[in-house]
């Protein structure tokens, strides 16, 4: 019986959905997936989401009585429910590293997620992009390039295995290659290790497998 049950929204747009899901699935943490469509004038849709979280909000994990709500509170409960899983890096001070980039991500890059809708049927094309989201471009290559210089060594990923920082920045490879942002080669291997990943491909295709559209993010 599967303890665990994740309660995500549209896999070709949610991409506060996506990284709790990848965290779980590229560590074979079994889970139950609860599919909620968001944005939607069902008004069962928005109870069942508000029966899981009084936050109205998706991703939501439910571990017997214990409900987790949020992106990143998710992740930190699986890594300490899952310490095999090694989900944050085993050196304190790598640890640290890891929850910074990712409490950044979490509070942080608006114009780009602004004016990079996550969108996974949209047309591989570029946009023109606001200073300040060239700024958040900028931002992201220099956590990926200093994450990769520092602890790199023992693995392709942010911090050698993957782990939480790449459950993080996860839709982050996906808005990059959608908009065809122009990147360095650095941020490109590390966006075609992401690419490679199982869990990652999995997402993918059963985002590009959804049909039903949320029109206003298909204006970027």
């Amino acid at each position: 019986m599967v303890a665990l049950k994740l309660a995500i929204g549209n896999k070709n747009y949610s991409s506060w959905s996506m990284r709790p899901w990848l965290a779980l699935r590229a560590s074979n943490i079994p889970f139950e997936e609860i599919f909620i469509p968001l944005y939607t004038d069902n008004k069962a849709d928005k109870e069942r989401i508000l029966n899981y979280s009084r936050a109205g909000k998706v991703p939501v994990l439910i571990d017997g009585d214990v409900t987790v709500w949020d992106s990143l509170a998710i992740i930190e409960y699986v890594a300490e429910r899952f310490p095999d899983a090694r989900l944050w890096p085993d050196e304190r001070a790598a640890r640290a590293h890891a929850r910074s980039v990712c409490a950044e991500m979490h509070s942080g890059f608006l114009p780009l997620r602004n004016e990079c809708g996550m969108n996974l049927h949209r047309p591989v094309r570029a946009v023109t992009l606001s200073a300040d989201a060239q700024a958040n471009v900028a931002r992201v290559e220099e956590i990926w390039r200093d994450c990769r210089a520092r602890h790199g060594a023992t693995g392709p990923y942010l911090f050698g295995r993957f782990g939480a920082a790449d459950a993080m920045y996860a839709p982050v490879v996906h808005r990059f290659r959608t908009y065809a942002v122009e990147v360095t080669p650095e941020t490109r291997a590390y966006m075609e290790t992401m690419m490679a990943l199982p869990a990652f491909q999995q997402w993918t295709k059963e985002g590009l497998a959804e049909t039903l559209v949320i029109e206003k993010f298909e204006n970027v």
